[in-house]
């Protein structure tokens, strides 16, 4: 197994000026442009990337990686709830307010399968377990190019 690689595109959003500081905090000193950022996915009160940046940066990386001409064979991406949400509302090909609709699990397990130039979604907040080795018999379904399915997992890790 190669070493990891770190991947700017799968970095937590840039919060700007609010990074450190928890929701409340912004909240208590900025009602409004709190509400802003939740409510409108272009706005970005907090100086640092909008929701609509992150998904599109998240969602850019994924179409790279499902492209007919993408790399073939398993991905695994530690990261944070935020990138593993923009990802799942890329693969689902769902408004961006969706983003707020979906919960991410700390350190859950997020299975995206890439299949013909699109994701689909094959689990959200599975538990991280090790799973068991499969036998050497066992068989992949390829697509209809006769490659294996290329896949990412996501897991997110709380502080």
């Amino acid at each position: 197994m190669p070493d990891a690689t770190p991947v700017a595109a799968l970095a937590e959003a840039d919060f700007g000026r609010w990074a450190g500081r928890t929701l409340a905090e912004v909240a208590a000193g900025d009602p409004d442009a709190v509400t802003a950022w939740m409510t409108d996915p272009a706005a970005a009160p907090h100086g640092g990337e909008s929701l609509a940046d992150v998904v599109a940066r998240v969602g850019a990386w994924l179409d790279t990686r499902a492209a007919p001409d993408g790399p073939e064979g398993r991905m695994l991406a530690v990261t944070h709830g935020g990138v593993v949400k923009a990802a799942l509302v890329h693969a689902l090909g769902a408004p961006l307010d969706a983003f707020w609709r979906l919960d991410v699990a700390p350190l859950g397990v997020t299975e995206l399968h890439a299949h013909d130039g699109r994701w689909t979604v094959a689990g959200v907040n599975r538990p991280l377990v090790a799973a068991p080795a499969p036998a050497a018999d066992a068989a992949v379904t390829p697509d209809r190019r006769g490659r294996e399915p290329r896949a990412l997992g996501a897991v997110w890790g709380s502080r």
